[in-house]
This record gives structure tokens, sequence and C-alpha cells, in this order.
């Protein structure tokens, strides 16, 4: 949505780095550092949050410069033929839930938490792309239209400008899921056919509940 990302070699350390381009130009330096990516980014440090390495102004065209991870979740479990083992599941749940814990405790909720912005190596998990990060000390009204339709909360899909944290947790919860099943929890359509899988769903969980 923002930008692209191209794999690259830093020929000054000879490490594989990723660099991620804006598609938006950028004419003022003060624009660029006032990017809620780059503020969140610079003041989170935590083994499950990706890193950035460098910031790069040329041309008025800017690009963030990233620790490289070689795939992400949405890739690992798209190209299996088998479902993930438990270990593997609670594995990279609790790297993500640690990941977050962090994030919102420092003041940042990410909402556009799915598997493709989640990374992986060689079982690190490390949330990634916050492009959509806020503040949890900043007021709404919120943007509506956030985050990918299938792992949307229920007020995010109903519209509702008013929403924090607990939305991060919802997309875990729909994460878990497909991690179980190899297949996602509410691929909806549409936010109206997305709203009523997620219905249909809290309706089962009720009735199992009495």
């Amino acid at each position: 949505m923002f930008g692209s990302v191209k794999k690259a070699l830093d020929k000054e350390t000879n490490r594989i780095v990723a660099i991620k381009k804006m598609k938006k130009k950028y004419y003022k330096w003060d624009d660029c550092v006032n990017l809620p990516e780059i503020k969140s980014l610079i003041r989170l440090s935590h083994p499950n949050i990706v890193n950035l390495y460098e910031v790069i102004k040329s041309n008025d065209e800017l690009y963030f410069v990233f620790e490289y991870l070689d795939q992400n979740v949405y890739q690992l479990i798209s190209e299996r033929k088998t479902l993930l083992n438990e270990t593997q599941i609670r594995n990279i749940l609790y790297q993500s839930l640690q990941a977050l814990a962090y994030m919102h405790r420092h003041g940042y909720f990410h909402r556009d938490l799915k598997p493709e912005n989640m990374l992986e190596y060689k079982g690190t998990i490390k949330v990634a792309d916050f492009g959509l990060v806020k503040e949890t000390r900043s007021r709404p009204p919120y943007t509506e239209y956030v985050s990918t339709r299938w792992y949307r909360a229920p007020e995010v899909i109903l519209r509702s400008s008013k929403y924090g944290p607990p939305i991060d947790m919802f997309a875990v919860g729909a994460i878990m899921a497909e991690l179980y099943r190899n297949l996602p929890l509410f691929p909806g359509s549409s936010e109206t056919d997305q709203i009523q899988k997620i219905c249909v769903v809290l309706g089962i969980l009720f009735s199992l509940c009495l």
C-alpha cells in the first residue's frame, strides 16, 4: 500500500538488508522523521520487532533499511503440505504476543497485524510493517479503513472510529486459528460477508459455553 520492498546487499557491512521504498514523495526531512513508522521503530527495541537500521532520503525519495528475514508467516504456512505442529504454533504465537505486549506497554498499537507482517527466520518471529501504527495516547477518531479485512476486528469492520490496542489482539486470535487450520478463519469477500462470518463463529462459541 505504502511502498515496495527489495532485498539488497549493504557493501559496507556485507550484510543482506531489506530496503523499503515509499511511494509518496518527501520534500522535507521534517516530514520524514515525523512519520509514525519511523518514530515508533526508533523507540521500539525488542527481539521480536524488526530492526530499522537506517532512513535515507534521496531526490525526494524515502527509503527504510531494515534487517532482512527470508520469509513471512504467510509463506511459512502456505507453502506447507502438512499442518504446523503444536510446538511450532506455540512458538509463533508466543513471540508475536511478546512483541505486542512490549509495543502496547510502550504506547503503540500496530493496526495491521497479519501473517504477511510477521517475518520468520529459523524459528524467530519479528513483527514488521508499522505503516499504520498509532500511539495509544492519541485520541480518536481514527481512520475507519485499517488492516486487512480478514484480520479486522468487528468494531473496525462496522466503521467505528474509536478503537485501540484490542484490535491487535483480535488479529492474533484470527492468526492463531489460521495457524491450526492452514486456512483463514474469516475469509470475507466484503465487509458484510466478513461480519456475518464473525457472527456465525461467535454464535457457535456462545452456544458451546451455555
